[in-house]
């Protein structure tokens, strides 16, 4: 940075209540990008050194600019605006509960809805049918019954199942190494008493020469260090192929499971509150998005059958 405002110094003191928070390195990254390399940088460019100076019409203004002039790589997407103005506006409102500015935030441009593709049940026992091992099979069962993450899954370790009473679950811890999966939270996620007992006898029956205590290992070992635990790309490889085997005419994906859960879910009459406990969402705005992508014939749905539970 050319100089140090006092703007650049609410820049790293919201970054650094950031790290206090605890938040992943990835959240941290898409906090702080916008703010340095974007927003700052335009600031200078405007001469604004303090906060106080973003009202609406300098927002306005920094919007406007996002959309109609190119990136150091091409022309930003509407979406790549509208997400350096989410991470703007979440610096703006750290700001506005330390009395730096008032109530003011940016304008973000409207973006087209999205339709979001998910996978039938029929879809979803296809690929487990198709898939050639237990191992594979059970992954498959996991991601469409759970809607766990990849990082979460390829984390999973020996000890994690556990059982509570008549209930199973498995222990989901945010910070698993190199897995992507979000924050040092810790929750423990239904399972299903037919997949606890084949996800334990997939843990009996591991390598004995596996690296680690990582349920799922990788399927071909390494000449002189065993089985290596699988990766998140090694899962994406996996559930692809299992795609274009199964003949699916759709990209598959690991994420693709845990939209087309939470989608199933909210049709089964899930309420939003206990989905987001079970998908690890610190909120209820992507359980909202999901609503958002249903069609008129799920809301339908999910209407007559909360009239139908009706006592009255």
């Amino acid at each position: 940075m050319s100089y140090t405002t006092s703007l650049h110094r609410l820049v790293e003191d919201y970054l650094a209540d950031c790290r206090a928070r605890g938040l992943a390195p990835k959240s941290l990254h898409a906090y702080g990008y916008p703010l340095e390399h974007v927003l700052l940088p335009w600031c200078e460019r405007q001469g604004i050194a303090e906060a106080a100076s973003l009202d609406s019409r300098a927002l306005n203004r920094f919007t406007s600019e996002l959309l109609e002039r190119s990136g150091r790589r091409g022309p930003l997407s509407r979406h790549s605006v509208a997400s350096y103005v989410r991470s703007v506006n979440l610096f703006l409102r750290w700001c506005r509960q330390k009395g730096e500015i008032g109530d003011v935030q940016a304008q973000a441009p409207r973006l087209p809805r999205r339709a979001l593709d998910v996978l039938t049940r029929d879809e979803i026992d296809h690929l487990e049918r198709t898939a050639a091992t237990e191992r594979d099979k059970v992954i498959v069962r996991i991601l469409a019954d759970t809607g766990l993450r990849a990082g979460e899954l390829v984390g999973l370790q020996e000890r994690d199942p556990v059982e509570r009473g008549r209930d199973r679950f498995l222990t989901i811890r945010g910070a698993s190494e190199g897995g992507g999966a979000k924050g040092d939270r810790t929750r423990l996620v239904p399972v299903q008493p037919d997949l606890y007992r084949r996800i334990l006898r997939l843990v009996r029956g591991r390598p004995t020469d596996a690296r680690g205590d990582w349920i799922f290992v990788a399927q071909r070992r390494r000449p002189g260090d065993g089985y290596e635990r699988l990766t998140v790309s090694g899962l994406e490889q996996l559930v692809r192929a299992l795609g274009d085997r199964a003949g699916l005419a759709k990209r598959v994906y690991p994420h693709l499971f845990r939209h087309s859960f939470a989608t199933e879910m909210l049709n089964r009459g899930m309420d939003a509150v206990t989905l987001s406990r079970i998908l690890g969402h610190s909120s209820l705005v992507m359980i909202q998005r999901t609503y958002a992508n249903q069609s008129a014939g799920d809301l339908s749905d999910a209407l007559l059958r909360a009239l139908a539970r009706d006592p009255r």
